[in-house]
């Protein structure tokens, strides 16, 4: 810290105020109002670098970033919900499998992938993200690819547990690996982007699946078997490529200089720090960044993490049931296989749009709450549609509905989490638990929508209200314990009632006097 801001870092507040110049006040309103913003934005106004230019540094990771993670998480959504457009192309009837059997083929891969999350998330840094990432993506393309020659219930149902274990890394990894360039007050639009991949995998699945089904027969293969081979075998070419195409962290990115590597660091070091403590010339305290084993165990016992699964839940619930079963609801309402396909494409292209739209503007208002209640709010008035009727216009509207909300509100309730963890090792512990547990929501999922309850659906359509309206529910709960914790922190912040030193502050991550919850 500079000599000029030592007494004001030390010094009570209320002693400033007496010893300060005249017209003092009305600068320090000011500000605070800039400090505000600066908080917000997610970092406090890094020394020394002000002749910087942030944008073009931003935009230079921008680029070199987000459209090689989409390519991966685009193949990613494609392999796991493939077997969707899979089993309007026969693969049921081929493997002779009751209803049950593929509801069990779907939800089995939930209980891996949400199983080996904790674990591929800590690995991540420690191993890099350069190696760690494409590894497992050749795992699971493998896998995809030798799931077009199995020839039994078993098979299949083997081929998904292996599928779960193999992509749990990845979309809990790049989503905590983002969080490691760009500040929380720019991580929504940046997971937007990367997130819209899965919109986007919607609508080019049921075009590919569509397109490689005219394959039928072609040595000797049923069209559903060429889905995933063709598609294990990109993913696994794509792979090899991003060994090579992947960065690892900002302190050793060789597309910025030296002094925007010191600038993205600093600034990612000390995000979420209060306005009060920026302007009143408070040290700042960095994140803790060596890995203990007692971050991750915070991270288990953090009570936001647990209430903000509800609210995951109210989301991925109905994003699996729409990923999974939206061909086949399409298909029951009496279009041909070929024609539902074709149906899903302006669905997806219409929601990832909309998903980097609103991530944008949260990014800018520094909100995520209001955003995503109006979005499950949404998503109640496109369910309901679906389950008032049987009329196929109204049902497609409904799903139209839903699905343009989901997919804007999933990167808001993932950024909204890594927004509110502090501490680098339990953030990465605290992302994967929110996605690991969450995703059994796709377990869930799975069996809301049962072949004999067709082509209503009133089943499926009544649960996904339910996980709706419980996520409603938790994320009020977290946005009046937010506020309510902000403002006594301020509080004692002000009256100085605190004795941490800053290693302490540190150690203490989200839980310090100095960091203040987003909501």
């Amino acid at each position: 810290m500079n000599s000029s801001n030592e007494k004001f870092a030390t010094a009570d507040p209320e002693n400033v105020r007496k010893e300060a110049p005249a017209g003092w006040g009305a600068k320090r309103a000011e500000d605070e109002q800039n400090a505000q913003q600066l908080e917000w934005a997610g970092a406090t106004s890094p020394p020394g670098f002000g002749h910087l230019d942030e944008g073009k540094i931003l935009r230079k990771m921008d680029v070199r970033l987000i459209p090689m993670l989409a390519i991966l998480y685009l193949l990613s959504f494609l392999d796991r919900g493939n077997i969707g457009n899979a089993k309007i192309e026969g693969l049921q009837e081929d493997l002779g499998m009751t209803a049950d059997q593929y509801n069990w083929c779907l939800t089995v891969f939930f209980f891996t992938y949400a199983a080996f999350e904790v674990p591929s998330n800590l690995l991540l840094k420690r191993l890099r993200p350069s190696r760690w990432l494409p590894t497992i993506m050749v795992a699971w393309g493998l896998v995809m690819t030798l799931m077009g020659i199995v020839r039994s219930y078993g098979g299949l149902l083997a081929a998904r547990i292996f599928l779960g274990v193999t992509e749990a890394g990845l979309f809990p990894g790049v989503a905590y690996y983002l969080t490691m360039w760009y500040t929380r007050g720019e991580i929504q639009f940046r997971q937007a982007m990367f997130f819209s991949a899965a919109s986007i995998a919607g609508a080019f699945s049921g075009l590919l699946a569509f397109a490689i089904a005219k394959m039928d027969g072609v040595a000797g293969l049923e069209g559903w078997r060429w889905i995933f081979i063709l598609e294990g075998i990109v993913t696994v070419i794509v792979a090899f490529a991003s060994y090579w195409l992947l960065h690892d962290f900002p302190e050793t990115a060789s597309f910025l200089t030296e002094e925007e590597r010191a600038f993205v660091v600093h600034r990612l070091k000390y995000q979420g720090q209060s306005a009060a403590a920026v302007t009143e010339g408070r040290e700042m305290v960095a994140e803790a960044d060596e890995f203990r084993w007692v971050y991750v165990r915070q991270a288990f016992m953090d009570w936001q993490i647990w209430v903000n699964i509800f609210v995951y839940w109210g989301i991925v619930c109905p994003l699996y049931g729409i990923s999974l079963f939206l061909p086949t609801i399409i298909r029951n309402l009496g279009y041909t296989s070929s024609t539902a396909q074709l149906m899903t494409v302006p669905i997806y292209i219409t929601a990832a749009i909309l998903a980097v739209l609103f991530a944008y503007i949260s990014d800018r208002v520094g909100k995520r709450s209001p955003f995503i209640i109006g979005f499950l709010l949404m998503m109640i008035v496109g369910f309901s549609m679906c389950i008032s009727t049987d009329n196929p216009r109204v049902v497609y509207g409904g799903v139209f509905v839903a699905a343009c909300a989901i997919y804007p509100a999933f990167p808001g309730v993932i950024s909204w989490m890594s927004n509110n963890l502090a501490g680098s090792y339990k953030r990465s512990a605290g992302m994967a638990i929110q996605i690991g547990v969450g995703n059994l929501g796709g377990a869930m999922a799975s069996n809301f929508y049962r072949q004999k309850d067709s082509p209503r659906y009133v089943l499926g359509h009544g649960l996904e209200l339910g996980f709706i309206s419980a996520g409603i529910i938790a994320a009020l709960i977290l946005v009046v314990s937010y506020a309510a914790i902000n403002r006594k922190r301020e509080q004692r912040l002000r009256a100085g009632d605190y004795n941490h030193t800053n290693e302490e502050l540190s150690a203490l991550g989200d839980k310090a006097v100095t960091f203040r919850y987003m909501y």
